[in-house]
């Protein structure tokens, strides 16, 4: 399992409504170059987007489905790559002051994944959900400055 944390520079509404919109995935998701709405009111319960991976050439597309939310402490997502199987991702959103600490909790539940879980993928998750971290952190910055909206991230884009 993969557990990582993160301070915010903002207060939990700003994380909140950048994770309520389904279309900013792509610019803070490693690994995703867009993602859109599929089903469902994002991010209700049940609710689904769709999302694309670059790898080269190629593209695939998986599907991320929320599983639970709590607003303002909670958003449990599945996250579906088809052959690859599934991972659960949890959000914990904490006030911390004026700012917000995120903790990101990963580990996958079916398919290849779940069969061959071990410490070497959860090193390797651990790169990459600090990367993660660090982009959500500046997508919520540049959202709420309004610095977002010139790059097409910010509200009223």
């Amino acid at each position: 399992m993969a557990v990582r944390h993160h301070l915010i520079d903002r207060p939990p509404s700003a994380l909140w409504a950048v994770l309520e919109e389904e279309t900013l995935y792509g610019k803070w998701v490693v690994g995703t170059s867009s993602s859109r709405r599929e089903s469902g009111t994002w991010p209700e319960t049940g609710s689904s987007i769709t999302y694309t991976v670059r790898l080269g050439p190629k593209e695939f597309t998986g599907r991320t489905v929320v599983r639970r939310i709590e607003r303002p402490h909670a958003l449990e997502l599945e996250a579906e790559s088809g052959p690859l199987g599934s991972a659960r991702i949890a959000f914990d959103i904490r006030p911390w002051g004026d700012d917000t600490l995120v903790i990101l909790d990963e580990h996958p539940l079916r398919g290849p994944g779940g069969v061959l879980h071990n410490s070497l993928l959860d090193a390797a998750m651990q790169i990459r959900h600090r990367r993660m971290l660090e982009r959500l952190s500046r997508v919520v910055e540049a959202w709420t400055s309004g610095t977002g909206a010139e790059a097409g991230t910010g509200p009223g884009r």
